[in-house]
């Protein structure tokens, strides 16, 4: 798919998603695609939610049009955050290229669609763990987010300072956190809850991750799983039933002596595995706090309601969603440069011209829909 220069237009529509303020391209990264030769339509008020204004587009070259179906159906490359609303496929121009955040694993129905409308659909879900793709890879950079607001939000719910304080008064003693899952966000949040002068213990599937834990600070919490590992991707193995028993017997005790507990495990593509119980939450002290990282995608806290607090015996389960919207300036500015990287590393100078090319690597794995067919393998093996 080579597209030159002249013919490229991206265009931006504001996010429709309940509660999401985030915008995929910010005014910095929208003056490099336009220096590149992209012309840039965004729709009016894209960054208003996240503190950009139209007018710092207009400053430097985009286009605002408030018309969202003319956005649609008239430019080359659409980019956004969230996955599109049937109508708003329906609007695509057949041949282009539309970029987002997909869930191409549970929303069959929009890869379906987009593929008959004869659009190329690259999820950034997909984006691969490489060197190379780095720079483009937004699970990680809005992971990242998410695992600092987790601590944030925890630490305004808990009744308990988290640092420990020397005062005439007496002495403080530290909150104690537990982060169970050490991936991106899993790290971040260790990281945060340090920095406040918490006490911190920390668990994951992976053994491998025990010396990243221990080099931020944080204690990690030794259960024998058995034989346990990662994807080639570096996501955590599912565990077996037995496992997850395993894991939820060794866990109990520090859950209990835990001010804070902050559960992150996910599986790509699957339901969050249920590794905190009500009896695990019950043995809590009043006043306790758990946020739930997955509730989005199932939840690994039994009682944990989306978008609610729940108060169970004394102890709030968090089970807020979207949580890098909470930081919704940083969050756009990440996933804005994620796209650009993006965009540009398939962007040849020389000949000015835009390839997305089917034998590329980064397009293998990211490409779900292309020339009006399901191309992704794990998408086909669904068939």
């Amino acid at each position: 798919m080579k597209q030159s220069r002249i013919e490229m237009r991206i265009g931006v529509p504001a996010e429709t998603w309940p509660g999401e303020l985030r915008t995929a391209l910010v005014p910095d990264n929208a003056k490099k695609l336009i220096r590149l030769g992209f012309e840039v339509v965004a729709e009016s008020s894209l960054g208003s939610p996240s503190g950009f204004p139209d007018e710092q587009y207009t400053e430097v070259g985009v286009t605002i049009e408030t018309d969202r179906q003319a956005i649609l159906n008239q430019s080359d490359i659409v980019l956004r955050v969230r996955q599109p609303e049937m109508q708003d496929i329906e609007s695509l121009k057949s041949g282009s290229t539309h970029i987002s955040f997909l869930d191409p694993m549970n929303r069959r129905d929009l890869v379906d669609a987009m593929a008959a409308r004869g659009v190329t659909a690259l999820s950034m879900e997909m984006i691969p763990r490489s060197t190379r793709a780095q720079k483009m890879d937004a699970l990680s950079s809005q992971a990242n987010l998410a695992g600092y607001v987790t601590v944030i939000q925890a630490a305004y719910h808990c009744p308990k300072a988290f640092p420990m304080m020397m005062t005439p008064s007496g002495t403080i003693r530290p909150a104690r956190v537990f982060v169970i899952g050490a991936g991106v966000a899993g790290l971040q949040a260790i990281a945060t809850a340090k920095r406040l002068g918490a006490r911190v213990e920390a668990f994951d599937t992976r053994p491998v991750v025990a010396e990243q834990v221990r080099s931020l600070g944080a204690k990690f919490v030794e259960i024998d799983l058995g034989e346990v590992g990662q994807t080639e991707q570096g996501y955590a193995k599912a565990l077996t039933p037995e496992q997850i028993e395993l894991q939820k017997q060794g866990q109990a005790a520090v859950i209990a002596a835990s001010d804070v507990v902050i559960t992150t495990a996910q599986l790509f593509g699957r339901p969050a595995p249920r590794i905190v119980t009500a009896d695990m939450v019950a043995a809590m002290g009043p006043g306790s706090v758990v946020v739930d990282m997955a509730v989005e995608s199932g939840g690994n806290v039994e009682g944990s309601v989306l978008n609610e607090i729940v108060d169970v015996g004394g102890v709030k389960i968090l089970g807020m969603g979207n949580l890098p919207s909470h930081v919704c300036r940083n969050a756009s500015e990440m996933y804005s440069n994620n796209l650009v990287s993006l965009i540009s590393d398939f962007w040849d100078d020389e000949s000015k011209t835009w390839d997305l090319s089917p034998e590329d690597e980064i397009a293998q794995a990211a490409v779900i829909t292309r020339d009006g067919q399901i191309v992704h393998p794990m998408l086909l093996d669904k068939n």
